[in-house]
């Protein structure tokens, strides 16, 4: 089945750094030290970034934090939780915008 979003595409990600080879090297060190253990564990970290992934709707990054969330040790229930934490802030954020509607439909009068 053809969609928009090739899974396959995921494993050419790096083919975007080919004509900016230098900027490339330098996200790619930046991404890397990112999802080292810190503060945050590496499962931790998948799992924010799960979440995250869900949020701005990423498919690639959702399959690749998927995938990195199940290595990193984390479980259905987990991986779900985060989901539904990323879904709430994505809720609220549209709800939170409601206020917004509110003062230019009260500025026009309506």
């Amino acid at each position: 089945m053809e969609t928009y979003y090739d899974p396959h595409d995921l494993s050419d990600f790096a083919s975007v750094g080919e004509c900016a080879p230098e900027l490339w090297k330098k996200f790619s060190e930046w991404y890397s030290s990112v999802f080292k253990e810190g503060a945050l564990s590496e499962r931790e970290k998948a799992l924010i970034a799960l979440a995250v992934a869900h949020a701005v709707q990423c498919p690639y990054c959702i399959d690749a934090f998927t995938k990195s969330s199940l290595e990193k040790g984390a479980d259905m229930e987990q991986m779900t939780e985060a989901v539904h934490v990323a879904s709430a802030i994505r809720g609220g954020a549209s709800l939170v915008h409601g206020v917004q509607m509110k003062k230019i439909a009260e500025k026009i009068g309506l």
